[in-house]
């Protein structure tokens, strides 16, 4: 529930309504005057539907400086990577569809994980993103950032849109809001099908369904939604770099034929809204049902070879889980005074819970489990409270002073005796902003703030390894705290051109994480992190605009350690630029560019991945008022890059050894697709 604060007008009824309201010019906000910190934004669901977009989670990719790309099935939540952070699939970067929270904790493949697949973008209204622990309303998982997207209420009209692509891909969705009684019915099926490039077919099915009644707006109304998904998938993971130089093993062909997966999500949620003269409330409550069934060889024989002596059953396991999670928020804005100043104060709370019956890792092959490496029941819950104030002091100066405190209870029944228990653990995270301006359309931004990221519940309560009893494992604090800070510009140095500075740093007191691929925790070190971001966006013409966005990051572990201090797939620079044209007679289009630079893959640095480039394009033409088609080519020069590289030993079978080696998935060759839209 993003609560955007604007100060300086003459009247309180004035300010308040301009509590919640990002103007969107021309496709990108004017956060003048509205803005707590350089590097928070919003990106018009219009701006959004000009982008070809391999995957919906690359919707993520509008968010300056964040990469989305992909190391197994496209059903599988994507890889993200922000501010120097492999953020592996959504630790650190916390996302909410509809009010919703995506990232699942204690989850069977990693923490945080966020699977957007569910996801239609040509639903989505505005994506709110903001970056850094600055905020008292954002919690868990929000260090490095956060992001809200929100689905419109009113489409432009009924839309039956279908495309196809190569290699098997096809995908239909219909949708539409008609009026219902005093409000809108907004209803969506998408019907999806994807082979790629694999010489295993990924033969990945998805269905997603959205139907969601809504009376006012988003500042002053209500909304209730279900939501369905499911998805079934293979998956070529990553593959050994030494298989495919010496002939073995093509780049995408696979080791493993019946790894992949099978996933689900169904929702129930409600928004709720009111504004008056001088106040803004706001309450939201969910609930849903998950599961994820995943099989996975990322090391081939080797623990194989290593237990029996040959490549027998293979190192498959599958990684399991059944959810049921619900939750809460709710907060209230107040305009008053404080110390004689204007202000306006919010409070606001936050709950979840939630219930996995159970969340289990099993040896497996061909998708049959023949041993349970442990299977658990978690119930994990938290409350968050926040407060912030803010003040204008005068028409160039104003500071939003906010503190959270989160509340964390765990309970594991595990398979093992040893490793049941109960964990609880809290948090208090103070936040300050200082902005300065506006002057001449630019303004200044002073951050600090503290967060954390919770770790699996699982990892709390430990004391055995699960696949070996006899090994003790180290428990870890449920809670890690982060501290961060920012010094930011914004400025629109001529009309039509919006730019964004912003120097910051981060330091986490930890990385703990529970290792759900071993069933264990890894204790990593403390980090450090800062970088400089610098992002822009020009209305050129009434057709024509420019977008680009550019990130260096440093990041390394902050003790000393023989092994080095690079922090393994921290992406050092990245790059996304955009050409977008609309309107130039019944033409539209864009092209874009994305880089990413060289990352470490061992804390050395003396083996390091290679720069990624990828050049995507959409051209599209309007047969008519209501029906338009378009041609995304992704991959256009056909560059032979990776998504992701790991570093890491693995033994195939025939080698005498485990090998070191890197491991990668390659990102998809050059892809056509065309879609036909009516709108009727």
């Amino acid at each position: 529930m993003f609560l955007p604060l604007q100060l300086g007008g003459t009247a309180h009824a004035q300010e308040l309504a301009a509590l919640s309201t990002v103007e969107v010019r021309s496709r990108v906000e004017n956060r003048e005057g509205i803005a707590a910190a350089a590097s928070e934004g919003v990106v018009s669901g219009e701006r959004l539907a000009s982008v070809p977009l391999l995957r919906p989670g690359e919707v993520l990719e509008m968010v300056p400086g964040l990469i989305v790309t992909q190391h197994a099935g496209d059903g599988k939540a994507n890889q993200y990577f922000l501010r120097g952070y492999n953020l592996d699939h959504g630790t650190d970067f916390a996302t909410y569809v509809n009010g919703m929270p995506v990232n699942m904790p204690s989850h069977a493949h990693g923490q945080g994980y966020t699977d957007l697949n569910f996801l239609i973008p040509e639903l989505i209204e505005r994506i709110d993103y903001r970056k850094g622990p600055y905020h008292a309303e954002e919690g868990d998982f929000s260090s490095a950032g956060a992001v809200r997207i929100d689905y419109a209420r009113v489409l432009d009209g009924p839309l039956a849109q279908l495309t196809l692509g190569q290699r098997g891909q096809a995908r239909t969705l219909l949708a539409g809001s008609p009026q219902q009684g005093d409000g809108r019915l907004l209803y969506a099926l998408e019907l999806y099908h994807n082979d790629g490039p694999w010489h295993v077919p990924e033969n990945y099915r998805k269905f997603n369904g959205v139907l969601r009644y809504s009376e006012g707006t988003r500042d002053d109304g209500l909304a209730l939604s279900a939501m369905a998904y499911s998805g079934r998938w293979t998956s070529t993971d990553q593959v050994p770099e030494r298989a495919v130089q010496n002939g073995q093993l093509d780049r995408y062909g696979s080791l493993d034929p019946t790894a992949g997966g099978i996933s689900s999500r169904y929702s129930l949620s409600a928004e709720w809204a009111r504004r008056t003269r001088d106040t803004q409330r706001r309450a939201t409550v969910w609930a849903l049902q998950s599961a994820l069934d995943l099989w996975s060889n990322f090391q081939y024989c080797e623990n194989d070879i290593a237990n029996t002596g040959t490549c027998n059953t293979g190192d498959q396991f599958q990684q399991s889980e059944r959810r049921r999670a619900a939750g809460f928020a709710a907060s209230q804005a107040q305009l008053g005074t404080l110390g004689g100043y204007e202000a306006i104060h919010t409070v606001g709370v936050q709950g979840r819970a939630d219930q996995l019956r159970p969340v289990g890792l099993y040896n497996s092959q061909n998708r049959q489990v023949w041993n349970t490496v442990r299977e658990d029941r978690v119930r994990q819950s938290s409350l968050g409270l926040w407060a912030q104030s803010e003040l204008r002091f005068t028409p160039w100066l104003r500071s939003i002073a906010g503190v959270r405190g989160d509340f964390y209870q765990f309970r594991v029944n595990a398979s093992l005796s040893q490793n049941s228990g109960r964990a609880s653990d809290q948090m208090l995270s103070p936040k300050l902003a200082l902005i300065f301006g506006p002057w001449r359309q630019a303004e200044v931004y002073v951050n600090y703030g503290q967060g954390f990221h919770s770790n699996d519940a699982r990892g709390s309560t430990i004391t055995v390894d699960p696949a070996d009893p006899s090994t003790p494992a180290q428990r870890v604090n449920p809670l890690v705290r982060t501290r961060g800070s920012e010094i930011g510009l914004r400025a629109e140095p001529v009309r039509g051109w919006n730019t964004t500075l912003a120097l910051w740093q981060l330091r986490a007191d930890s990385e703990l994480l529970f290792v759900g691929d071993a069933g264990t925790t890894e204790a990593s070190r403390p980090s450090r992190r800062h970088g400089l971001e610098w992002t822009n966006y020009a209305a050129l013409s009434r057709w024509l605009a420019v977008d680009a966005d550019f990130a260096w990051t440093e990041a390394r572990f902050s003790d000393a350690a023989p092994e080095g201090a690079y922090i393994p797939g921290a992406a050092a620079r990245t790059a996304n630029l955009g050409l977008t044209v609309d309107r130039l007679g019944p033409w539209f289009g864009a092209l874009r560019w994305r880089y990413i630079g060289p990352r470490p893959l061992i804390e050395d640095a003396s083996v390091r991945s290679q720069t990624s480039q990828l050049l995507n394009l959409r051209l599209g033409y309007r047969l008519a008022a209501r029906t338009q088609m378009a041609f995304d080519v992704y991959n256009l020069l056909d560059r032979r890059v990776n998504d992701i590289e790991y570093w890491y030993s693995s033994q195939l079978a025939g080698e005498a050894a485990p090998v070191n080696d890197r491991h990668v998935h390659p990102a998809e060759p050059r892809t056509l697709r065309v879609t036909l839209t009516h709108r009727y």
